[in-house]
């Protein structure tokens, strides 16, 4: 009888799960907090080496494998001995390692994710479950960690059911099936056309390698990937028209805060993000080109940065921070309902470098200006907030000194919005949130999580920054003294629901983005009215008051020196691990070992805290 099979005649109810990732992305967070929250026992280790991939499940003697990221195979040995499901996000019969990136730039309508057994060929196992969703026009990463997300969940859990029934035989596709097998999207098929391709088929090229690879091009001639595209709604305003498109396509147009516009055929989009590098050049040359030379030309950068030519362009600024009517590139937008104000931030990948950082404190005290009663902060749809801009710093050419810009722009943003007694304030997270942007939030009077956000309160896997944000005033009257040590250290990601039961935030809405920005709306609405209990004068009244006690115990700024001092340290200091960790982190260095709170089974105790899986006896030494 094979080891496989052994599995479906005794599977526990609570199983060891072996997740095994090219790194523990946000897909494999969410993962990573269902199946915890469901009861399984889990470890994780990064795919470095067959060999490695081998001793952890000699170590951890898991009942199952989950690759919910890989860039390569499991190794034979592995998926002989024990159950190895992949997550691949494509449908049914999908087979390569661009599966979104075709489904966007092709237009498809819908989409999905297939969980499968690995075997020989990749991505041809048998399928244990699948679930689809509704394409939306957005970039890859967005729809990474949305919609395929979501789907993930979904079936990961439905695969580990049926895994778990013993009942149930995974099928493998036919030919019949939705999905086909294609190669990898290479950047011949990438490439723009300006003179040919439309708005929607430059976004379109561009969304589909967003994040990773980009989109070779150029910009004021100059050889770079893009990234980070948005429409713009009124191209005539920047000089495009019908009789000049020709001259304008592929031509910059104007820039903002960052961004650069770009004409095309039939009008413009917003470039976000760029990496300065080798455009045109042969592959094996462009490669050899980014390994060496400038930093800045391996990081992608705001587009403004990445091409300081493009300095030279007529800066585009909108009139004041109110949400525009015509859709164009806005990373900062407020908005009003009756006695609430909405103040929207969508900034790339939820970093936040200094000028953004201003940028919101001026914001949040115009809002804070306005005749209403109720602020809620709602940040983007993917990220409310990572806290500071690490790509920026990697590029300064002092990043201490760019550290330190950095993190005192963070403070002023959070002493703003506890210094904020004209107003309630609602912190209200749509998207994921981490290190100090999950301190920023919990410096609003209310913290409301959509069911499904991953936080990560902690700042060590950075080079064990201290961190700041009023974490030292914030964090110990909500969770005590052992509860902040245990959140900071703990160095894992933390579900919406997990947030709430400790006390770090206060509720959870609904997972349905479009659902959860309704519930928010109701209840900033309510909080207008009622306030906490007694009335929104009652309420106010009382904030003010305990802000005065507390300032008067121990002021904000005592709070805020000694966290920046701290931070000195790190930043000055003789320890250089916070640079190196954010080196390798910005340059995506590979991983040549898993840390040690996520690989449970390097701990002495793990090999013994359960019983071991039959399989063992069929894995090779």
């Amino acid at each position: 009888m094979s080891a496989v099979l052994r599995h479906f005649l005794s599977v526990p109810p609570s199983m060891r799960i072996l997740f095994l990732t090219h790194s523990f992305n946000s897909l494999a967070q969410r993962l990573y907090a269902d199946l915890a929250a469901d009861g399984h026992t889990l470890s994780v280790e990064f795919d470095i080496a067959d060999p490695v991939t081998e001793e952890a499940v000699a170590l951890f003697r898991p009942d199952l494998v989950l690759a919910p990221f890989l860039k390569r195979p499991v190794p034979v040995a592995v998926w002989q001995a024990v159950p190895c499901l992949i997550v691949h996000p494509g449908i049914v019969g999908d087979r390569g390692p661009s599966a979104l990136d075709w489904a966007i730039q092709e237009g498809a309508e819908e989409w999905g994710v297939t969980v499968l057994q690995a075997e020989a060929a990749l991505d041809g196992g048998p399928v244990w479950a699948s679930a689809a969703f509704a394409m939306r026009p957005a970039a890859k990463s967005s729809l990474y960690r949305r919609e395929v997300t979501e789907a993930a969940s979904r079936a990961v859990r439905q695969a580990i059911a049926r895994f778990q029934s013993g009942s149930f035989v995974p099928v493998r596709p036919g030919n019949d099936a939705p999905g086909r097998e294609r190669p990898l999207l290479r950047q011949a098929e990438r490439a723009i056309d300006w003179q040919h391709d439309g708005s929607a088929a430059v976004l379109a090229k561009i969304r589909a390698a967003d994040g990773f690879p980009g989109v070779m091009s150029e910009l004021c001639g100059v050889p770079c990937r893009l990234f980070d595209a948005h429409p713009e709604g009124d191209p005539a305003a920047y000089g495009w028209n019908a009789n000049n498109h020709a001259d304008v396509a592929g031509r910059a147009l104007a820039r903002r805060h960052g961004a650069v516009l770009v004409g095309t055929r039939d009008g413009a989009v917003w470039i976000g993000h760029a990496r300065r590098g080798a455009g045109g050049l042969p592959c094996a040359q462009a490669a050899e080109r980014e390994e060496g030379g400038d930093i800045r030309e391996r990081l992608k950068l705001p587009a403004t940065l990445a091409i300081p030519e493009a300095l030279a362009l007529p800066e585009a600024s909108l009139p004041s921070v109110w949400k525009v009517a015509t859709p164009t590139w806005q990373d900062i937008a407020y908005e009003e309902a009756g006695a609430v104000g909405f103040l929207h931030f969508d900034f790339y990948n939820g970093a936040m470098g200094p000028d953004q950082c201003r940028r919101l404190t001026e914001a949040l005290r115009f809002a804070a200006g306005r005749p209403t009663r109720v602020i809620v902060l709602l940040g983007g749809a993917e990220f409310w907030s990572n806290g500071i801009h690490l790509n920026l710093i990697e590029a300064a050419d002092s990043p201490a000194d760019a550290s330190w810009a950095a993190i005192n722009a963070m403070d002023d943003l959070a002493e703003a919005l506890l210094t904020c007694t004209s107003h309630l304030t609602v912190a209200a997270l749509q998207g994921n949130v981490g290190a100090g942007g999950a301190f920023l939030a919990r410096a609003a009077d209310r913290v409301w999580v959509r069911d499904g956000v991953i936080a990560n309160p902690h700042y060590k896997n950075m080079g064990n920054l201290y961190g700041s944000e009023f974490w030292t005033y914030l964090l110990p009257p909500r969770v005590g003294a052992e509860g902040a040590r245990r959140i900071l250290a703990h160095r894992l990601p933390m579900s919406a629901g997990e947030a709430v039961a400790c006390g770090f935030y206060d509720a959870v809405l609904a997972g349905d983005h479009a659902a959860f920005r309704v519930d928010v709306a109701r209840r900033a609405a309510e909080l207008a009215e009622n306030g906490e209990g007694d009335g929104y004068v009652a309420a106010l009244a009382a904030k003010a008051a305990r802000r005065a006690a507390d300032e008067a115990a121990k002021p904000l700024a005592a709070y805020r020196a000694e966290e920046l001092a701290e931070m000195r340290r790190n930043f000055y200091g003789f320890d250089p691990s916070y640079h190196v960790a954010r080196y390798h982190f910005v340059t995506k260095t590979p991983h040549s070992w898993t840390p040690r709170h996520l690989a449970r089974h390097r701990e002495p105790e793990a090999a013994t805290s359960l019983p071991a899986s039959p399989a063992f006896s069929e894995l090779p030494a």
